[in-house]
């Protein structure tokens, strides 16, 4: 009986139109031959096939037999007009349609829910930002490309209809169903953001269709579960939730998704669905608001509507409501039967039936089903994960992150030197990415533990805590809150330290927190991405801009809208190749030379990283610690000793800064005037300009070790012991320990030896022997602690340093050779440079190790005329004034400390860099350059003196410039 009242209640009038309020981007211009095809293809079916073009069934692509002979049977026996896939993966969803398609007489709709990317529902497919991170960006045209890229990947998978954008507006925090999946509580961004995204779509030739009508944004009950109720005045309604509706059916949206809601205030019968009601269907979405296009029921297998009817009786009311596709029915055969009868006893009239179906027919028409072509398989997950998405995907998470707290401008951190940071994960998901991150800029240490106690013991030694909050990013439904616990730790140590705030789920989380007062950073990085944990690291420290806004309200005074702008601080980021005009595919090339260095045996291993437009672009590893079977591949955080680039990235900065900073001291002063112990000397006229510039007849090297070996060539004793003391208190190597007294030596050797007859180029070491002496004895400090101080602490140059065994473990640190001339050991964690190991492993020309981020890092700083991480390290003119090549005319290449591109046809790069470029090479296989007009920094770290450095076959196989020649090819523009 209430079937029968039901059913009599609902019947409609008949909308016949097919046209938009406005123009349409699926809308083609031969308007004659659309309504030619939909009439013809409409006049050949039966009955039975006109009902079947109603039906949306769901699919799965991992499918069981059963379930294929399923949906086989109800092509072929109930006519159906489309599949709604879900799960699976693309290539077998690509060949199970093509199967389903070519049985089918008319071609099917095929649609599927795909808010974020078809990885909504199929794997080893992209997944782009959810819309609650997409509300956080303010640039709408990223949000129209996301829209797009989505549209693209679903046309290539022959999808015709992605069940998207979500425009319901989620004013309540505890919806379970909606959240994440909403660009936000308020109209006008999820209006904006859902039309741009809309656009998008459309234009890539897929249709949109808006959901959850009319409006799912507030309520704490699963449509899924049971029947939501929205307690909501008429013009309330109309005033928020139908909104982003109005706007977008100006703007042509194709289609809309009626949700399984209760409106009282818009449909009088109790508990009465709105995707049965005809007051909200027909009169409210159709007449009032002039909606003319395809009208979707959600799934009626869901319980907000399969708990109200029986299967089929469903399937009729919603159809008579006025809807025309409907979706994932549970019953397709019995719901036809009950449309049938209802058609042949006129309750459903033959022009109400055109009305639907014609519709249907001109959206296949629309999306090209009047000439259908099965799926191409080939290539088809790559066309799915493009590096166009990549690029894309980088984009929004930059534009999304959400500074919303800034106190005392924590952020982005500065001084780097007088920060000690620890880290600490919160949540129950991965944080590692997020932390590796953090690490590329300066050292940052996690505490673990499960006991919070510990973990507060374990802080006194730092004041700065970063606390990043990571839960599943597999979806947007899943857990994304503080535990009691998580709170109470972060309340405590934000008492007692600076505290960083960084959460990765969504917003609302922050209603957790019962105050913020003592939070100095917050930031809301709303996904748990890979992507999203290296961005916000790099607006943490300043490599990129914070440009997001809350999407909605989080509590304790933060707002929709709310998000605090801050600047980059000219640090290095890490991106694409491409965002910085980059071929990816070419650049890659150098991946083959590296390996063939590997291959070959020119080095053990290879580190490499290219930075352009200050972002790496490019970070590998190749090959091994040794050439063992069990050594350690190569790591990014593994130690190089530098060898000679020491001399630009320890020596020539001190240098460069007390030229800067002493009126009396110029490029143009002599020993003489630096050093009072060379005054009479033959060495005393030398200015520093003729010596850094390796224009000053000076030996190229001397073998102080020679002097110290005995007659079988073994360390003398007049000279080592094998252990320390007063005497011997000069640490060689591992149990060899020289007289204290020796470095002093080697500078009288120094000064006292003779010039090279001829003043032409020749470079030489000695320059960085004397001018160590005169920068410690001008600093009165060691030339260790002084370039840590006033470069690499504050650069965050975290594992550059002198004499690295005593700092790092020995796994991290890789060997440099096996010597078997003076150490008669493996050298690892020493300096391999005979000369610098005779100076306590700190030689001003030798003893440096580091790694390519690092180096890539002071190099930038060079690249930006003495500018990094808002810091002033050096002036522009004085970096001009190094960089200058002022013997050219001599045909020496040389600037002052600097390596300069080679003048004639053979020199230390490819002969395609600008003469503006500058860098340094170093005997162990180390090389680095940068190029102020390509913006570019290039390093390459190798070990190629293991086990022997006496063929260089890295220099004679050309592989460092034949890289460098790779790199400037690579250039688009």
């Amino acid at each position: 009986m209430r079937n029968i009242l039901f059913l009599s209640i609902i019947f409609f009038s008949i909308h016949l139109s097919f046209s938009q309020n406005s123009a349409n981007p699926l809308v083609t211009k031969d308007a004659i031959a659309q309504q030619k095809w939909v009439d013809s293809v409409y006049n050949k079916l039966s009955l039975q096939e006109k009902i079947g073009q109603l039906f949306m069934v769901r699919a799965m692509t991992s499918a069981n037999t059963r379930d294929v002979t399923s949906i086989k049977n109800l092509i072929q026996n109930n006519h159906i007009g489309g599949i709604i896939y879900s799960k699976g993966g693309p290539v077998k969803l690509a060949k199970l349609n093509n199967t389903y398609q070519g049985m089918s007489k008319v071609p099917m709709l095929i649609g599927m829910d795909a808010e974020w990317g078809l990885s909504m529902r199929l794997d080893s497919t992209y997944a782009f930002p959810w819309n609650m991170t997409l509300g956080a960006v303010k640039n709408k045209q990223l949000v129209e490309q996301a829209g797009k890229h989505i549209g693209e990947h679903c046309k290539r998978l022959g999808i015709h209809f992605n069940f998207g954008p979500d425009v319901d507006i989620n004013t309540n925090p505890k919806n379970p169903i909606i959240g994440n999946r909403s660009f936000g509580e308020d109209r006008e961004t999820v209006t904006e953001h859902a039309v741009a995204f809309m656009k998008g779509l459309q234009s890539a030739g897929v249709m949109a269709t808006g959901k959850h009508f009319p409006g799912h944004g507030d309520t704490e009950t699963d449509s899924h579960k049971a029947l939501p109720t929205i307690n909501f005045s008429e013009k309330r309604i109309d005033s928020i939730e139908l909104y982003p509706y109005k706007q977008m059916i100006k703007n042509g949206m194709e289609s809309v998704m009626v949700a399984h809601l209760n409106v009282p205030s818009l449909e009088a019968r109790p508990d009465f669905p709105s995707s049965l009601s005809k007051t909200i269907i027909t009169d409210l979405l159709k007449d009032k608001m002039g909606f003319q296009g395809l009208i979707f029921t959600d799934a009626l297998e869901m319980k907000g509507v399969a708990n109200f009817s029986s299967p089929g009786d469903i399937d009729l009311a919603a159809f008579l409501a006025g809807n025309d596709i409907l979706l994932i029915s549970e019953d397709v055969p019995k719901a036809m039967e009950k449309i049938t009868e209802a058609y042949n006893d006129q309750t459903i009239t033959e022009a109400r039936l055109a009305y639907s179906v014609k519709k249907i027919l001109m959206s296949k028409y629309k999306v090209g089903l009047n000439h259908y072509k099965p799926i191409d398989t080939e290539n088809l997950v790559e066309d799915l994960n493009r590096l166009e998405d990549d690029i894309l995907n980088e984009e929004l998470f930059e534009n999304a992150i959400t500074v919303v707290k800034n106190e005392d401008d924590i952020l982005p951190l500065r001084d780097l030197d007088q920060k000690s940071i620890a880290y600490i994960k919160l949540g129950d998901d991965s944080g590692s990415t997020f932390l590796d991150e953090l690490k590329k800029y300066t050292k940052v240490h996690e505490i673990l533990s499960d006991s919070y106690e510990y973990i507060k013991t374990r802080l006194d030694n730092y004041n700065t805590v970063i606390f990043g909050l990571h839960r599943s990013n597999a979806n947007p439904w899943k857990s994304y809150e503080f535990t009691t616990e998580e709170v109470q730790l972060l309340d405590s140590i934000s008492k007692t330290h600076h505290v960083i705030l960084d959460v990765f789920v969504k917003p609302y989380a922050l209603l957790d927190l019962s105050s913020v007062d003592h939070i100095e950073g917050l930031v809301v990085s709303y996904q748990n991405s890979e992507v999203a944990q290296k961005k916000s690291a790099q607006i943490i420290f300043g490599a990129l801009e914070a440009k997001g806004q809350l999407p909605v309200s989080v509590g304790n005074g933060f707002h929709a809208g709310d998000g605090i702008s801050i600047n980059s601080i000219s640090r290095l980021g890490y991106s694409i190749p491409e965002r910085v005009g980059i071929d990816s595919k070419k650049l890659h090339k150098i991946d083959a030379v590296a390996q063939r260095a590997v291959d070959e045996h020119m080095t053990p291993g290879v580190q490499l990283l290219v930075a352009r437009r200050g972002q790496v672009i490019y970070s590998q590893n190749f090959g091994k610690h040794t050439y063992d079977a069990d050594s350690e591949p190569v790591k990014d955080n593994d130690l190089y000793d530098i060898a000679s680039i020491t001399k630009i990235v320890a020596s020539l900065p001190l240098i460069m800064e007390i030229v800067e900073q002493d009126d009396e001291i110029s490029i143009n002063s002599t020993l003489s005037d630096l050093i009072p112990t060379y005054v009479g000397s033959n060495k005393a006229n030398i200015t520093l300009k003729q010596m850094l510039s390796h224009y000053a007849r000076l030996k190229p090297w001397i073998p102080f070790y020679v002097a110290t070996l005995d007659s079988t060539k073994m360390p003398s004793n007049s000279y080592y012991s094998n252990a320390p003391s007063e005497l011997f208190n000069i640490k060689v190597s591992n149990n060899l320990y020289l007289k204290r007294d020796y470095p002093e030596t080697m500078q009288q050797i120094i000064m006292d030896t003779d010039l090279l007859k001829t003043l032409k180029y020749r470079y030489s070491d000695l320059p960085y022997y004397i001018l160590k002496k005169f920068i410690e004895t001008y600093y009165d400090r060691t030339l260790d602690h002084l370039v840590q101080t006033h470069f690499y602490e504050s650069l965050g140059m975290n594992v550059t340093t002198y004499n690295p065994y005593l700092k790092f473990p020995m796994k991290d640190i890789v060997p440099t050779e096996n010597d078997t001339y003076y150490r008669h050991q493996v050298v690892q964690g020493y300096v391999h440079d005979m000369g610098a190991a005779m100076q306590n492993g700190v030689g001003g020309h030798a003893g440096v190790f580091s790694n390519a981020n690092d180096i890539a890092k002071i190099m930038q700083m060079y690249l930006q005329k003495g500018f990094y991480g808002d810091k002033r390290y050096l002036k522009p003119e004085t970096i001009d004034m190094f960089n200058t090549t002022y013997y050219s005319s001599k045909g020496n290449r040389r600037g002052i400390g600097f390596d300069k591109p080679q003048l004639g046809t053979s020199g230390p790069t490819c002969g395609c860099v600008s003469m503006k470029s500058f860098g340094h090479s170093g005997f162990t296989g180390t090389y680095t350059w940068a190029d102020p007009d390509e913006e570019l920094v290039y390093v390459f770290m190798a070990n190629r003196t293991y086990p022997s450095a006496e063929i260089n076959m890295l220099l004679r196989e050309n592989i460092r410039t034949d890289i460098q020649e790779l790199i400037y090819e690579a250039i688009i523009n």
